[in-house]
């Protein structure tokens, strides 16, 4: 019981910090202390999610978002998890690509897009193109990085026992580097939110940043506002599950 009570109370407390936090805000809102086309009062950007809710415009970009970020991602986490723990055990083949990596990493997501629109025009396979350039390198850089972080003496402790490279692949390197590549994912996922809004602020018909550049055309702020939100609450979202997933692949690590 005494557990339980421990646990509850960074949420009450959490729960009591946010109320009071709009509670003011609001207060603020309602005592024309700031302009409502600078900062509308939560209740007004609460009224607008209803009204979006109610037509399905909200669920609509939240989801065309949500859909370009994860087909995006899990390329890119597809393509950089394999190469990355490649590139990790070979430092004949990381010496090769080091420059291309060095080339690619920089780059941010933005820079991408003038490039992707001339090559694929305002289509769902460029919003997918620009989260997976703007993910992959990075993504990359993290697996290498956790693969060569694998004490040397397992491996060649496993070697001497006989285990072939494929043995040592499964039963060490993938073990050992599992736990730093999962944290790196979920860095990187933040990330490829960060390159999807960019993407559809740029040139999109549908999604959260396509809603908030719309809101801010129309100098709706509280349409510009609640997509900010929804951005955030969604990222929570993903993230739950993300840690559900990473307790059921690394039930050791708990």
């Amino acid at each position: 019981m005494d557990k339980e009570n421990h646990s509850s109370k960074p949420i009450i407390i959490s729960i009591i910090s946010l109320t009071l936090f709009l509670g003011i805000w609001e207060l603020v809102c309602r005592g024309g202390l700031i302009d409502p086309v600078f900062m509308p009062a939560p209740s007004k950007i609460f009224a607008r999610a209803v009204k979006l809710i109610g037509n399905g415009e909200l669920m609509a970009h939240t989801l065309a978002s949500t859909r370009r970020v994860m087909v995006g991602f899990m390329i890119s986490s597809m393509v950089a998890i394999p190469f990355g723990i490649f590139l990790g055990s070979s430092r004949l083949f990381m010496a090769i690509c080091d420059p291309f990596i060095s080339l690619l990493r920089p780059l941010p997501s933005m820079s991408w897009i003038p490039l992707s629109l001339l090559w694929l025009g305002i289509t769902e396979t460029q919003k997918y193109s620009i989260v997976f350039m703007g993910s992959f390198a990075p993504s990359l850089l993290y697996i290498i990085e956790a693969t060569k972080s694998i004490d040397p003496l397992l491996i060649r402790a496993a070697r001497n026992l006989g285990a072939s490279k494929l043995d040592v692949m499964r039963e060490v390197i993938l073990p050992g580097a599992l736990p730093q590549i999962i944290s790196g994912l979920k860095v990187m996922l933040g990330i490829a939110w960060t390159c999807i809004i960019s993407a559809e602020l740029v040139a999109a018909r549908e999604g959260l940043g396509f809603m908030i550049m719309n809101g801010k055309e129309y100098f709706q702020t509280d349409t510009v506002m609640l997509g900010m939100v929804m951005i955030s609450i969604t990222v929570m979202v993903i993230d739950v599950v993300f840690k559900k997933f990473e307790r059921r692949l690394l039930p050791w690590t708990r």
